[in-house]
């Protein structure tokens, strides 16, 4: 990935695409790669990363089994928010993300990622207390899906209120919604997920 679009390209060690098998149901969407991330190309790795592999465990689903990534594949830096410039010049990829994986739901982690989603749905953005752990129907990139939005699991790292509601969407309403996709489907296809990975890579390129 070279790409050179927004300011962020200056900051980074390594850009942070995203990971996880390509004929996934589900896909994570975060906000930004952190230190961590950046260091070693990949998207949730730090603590923020462990905590998001326990959750996804409390939702009957193991990381292997999920597509994760972020809104902006770059680290702003010193952590900061990404800038609406640079969501939009990133917008992209995500949109050809979701095009190629065909998620059943999306799971948008931070105010950033739940705004950009939801508005890609047709949804308002309000705030993340009166939102999180609702869940939003919506088709983006003609891609039909649900989207549950809730905290960052780093915006919950030392703050116990925040990490309790953010425990109890994935226990609950994320559990749900990953039970209600795998329940017996009328024999849905996909395409290859050689060919998927093959047009993201050429995408990425770009």
């Amino acid at each position: 990935m070279n790409c050179t679009k927004c300011r962020l390209h200056r900051y980074r060690t390594n850009p942070v695409p995203g990971e996880g098998p390509l004929d996934t149901d589900v896909m994570v969407v975060g906000e930004a790669p952190g230190r961590n991330e950046d260091l070693q190309g990949r998207p949730f790795v730090g603590a923020a990363g462990q905590l998001l592999n326990k959750l996804l465990l409390d939702a009957g689903l193991r990381r292997e089994e999920v597509y994760i990534t972020n809104i902006v594949k770059c680290r702003p830096p010193g952590n900061r928010d990404p800038k609406d410039d640079e969501i939009s010049a990133c917008l992209p990829y995500l949109l050809r993300q979701i095009e190629l994986i065909k998620p059943k739901l999306i799971i948008a982690l931070g105010r950033h990622a739940a705004r950009v989603l939801l508005e890609q749905a047709g949804h308002k953005w309000h705030s993340m207390s009166k939102q999180h752990g609702h869940v939003y129907d919506g088709v983006i990139s003609g891609v039909r899906l649900r989207i549950v939005v809730t905290y960052h699991p780093a915006a919950a790292l030392y703050r116990p209120q925040i990490r309790e509601a953010l425990e109890k969407d994935f226990a609950e309403v994320i559990r749900r919604e990953v039970e209600r996709i795998r329940r017996p489907s009328s024999g849905e296809k996909r395409g290859s997920s050689q060919a998927r990975q093959t047009s993201l890579l050429d995408f990425f390129k770009k």
